[in-house]
């Protein structure tokens, strides 16, 4: 690619093969896929970042420094409905006190509704970007995003039941790397048959009833998986299937937010800002539908999610299913989250004999 740019936006579950398409396609520069998260890049983010902030901004400007260290010279930030949408210009200046240099996309200072403001933007990723060009990329973006939910919960559903330990796993990170490879609506819609059909043929020995549980929690740790530990992983070992909303597809794409504040009206009349009111709507969803417990995943001091724990204890009390809180940060022990989960499984084993 003929560009002398190279965007990058900070590692978040899978989604960089879906960044990676809309950059290359439509706005012809090239992407750069941040290296994996590793304890070393929440050890950079918090030395350099505020003590009291959330975990995910350690995480992403370790993410930052990494990418700047691996050749990026064009960082992405995207917005939010709490201190997210602070964190763009927070997170600009620090590394440019640091001496970094590079352009910085923040969609925080977007005004979605003016073209006008939408294309100045874009101008800071490719000074020469086309909205027609852009445009064309979206709905093959939007497709691969949609595509990558749809076999992670599949997946979520299912790997705990497998009988060769690993091999959702394998098929599915062969289909990533193939997927980060593609070139247009053609090879996607390709390349979704065969592995679609490829994790149906795994071989998995499913009883009728099990033991299922939801997931809820802030934006970022309840979709980065190690930010929480991996904690999906830990929990099918269990045997457990798992079931979680949050995502891209259901949020962005199919603005489930705005539904999730009259779904917990009678629990949260108000907006609790951020995912607060979806978290709570998820919940009585996972209720609803027989869920053996709800696990909150949040980041530490994510106040919208703080918020919510005494009305998850209200839907727990309610609908008689237990509630296990976890707060993040680059002090939790994984160890002790492990121990929690394993109770956990242990006393709902225990519910359900009795």
């Amino acid at each position: 690619m003929e560009s002398d740019v190279y965007a990058c936006f900070p590692q978040w579950a899978n989604y960089s093969c879906a960044f990676r398409f809309i950059f290359e396609k439509g706005f012809e520069v090239n992407y750069l896929t941040p290296p994996p998260i590793t304890k070393r890049t929440l050890e950079i983010g918090s030395k350099i970042s505020p003590d009291y902030v959330c975990a995910p901004f350690k995480y992403c400007m370790g993410c930052y420094i990494e990418a700047l260290e691996a050749g990026a010279n064009c960082l992405m930030q995207i917005f939010g409905a709490c201190r997210l949408n602070y964190y763009g210009e927070l997170a600009e200046q620090i590394l440019r006190d640091m001496g970094y240099k590079f352009n910085f996309f923040n969609m925080a200072n977007i005004d979605f509704k003016s073209p006008k403001s939408i294309l100045e933007n874009f101008k800071v990723i490719n000074p020469n970007a086309s909205l027609v060009k852009i445009g064309m990329a979206l709905p093959v973006t939007i497709k691969i995003v949609k595509t990558l939910d749809k076999f992670e919960d599949f997946i979520r559903h299912n790997v705990g039941f497998e009988i060769n330990d690993g091999e959702f796993d394998k098929v599915y990170k062969e289909f990533l790397e193939k997927l980060n490879k593609i070139n247009n609506k053609k090879e996607l819609k390709r390349l979704n048959k065969e592995y679609w059909k490829k994790l149906h043929q795994i071989p998995i020995n499913k009883p009728d009833k099990t033991i299922k549980v939801g997931l809820v929690g802030d934006y970022y740790t309840v979709q980065e998986p190690f930010s929480n530990y991996f904690m999906e992983k830990e929990l099918a070992k269990f045997g457990m299937e798992i079931y979680r909303e949050m995502n891209l597809t259901n949020t962005i794409i199919h603005s489930k937010f705005k539904k999730s504040l009259k779904t917990g009206k009678k629990y949260a009349k108000h907006n609790l800002g951020a995912t607060g009111n979806y978290t709570v709507a998820e919940a009585i969803k996972f209720a609803k539908a027989g869920a053996s417990g709800i696990i909150q995943v949040k980041s530490f001091g994510c106040m919208p999610e703080i918020d919510t724990m005494p009305i998850l204890q209200n839907v727990s009390k309610d609908y008689n299913i237990p509630v296990l809180h976890f707060s993040f940060d680059s002090q939790t022990s994984e160890t002790g989250v492990k121990t929690r989960l394993e109770a956990f499984y242990d006393m709902i084993e225990a519910r359900k004999h009795k």
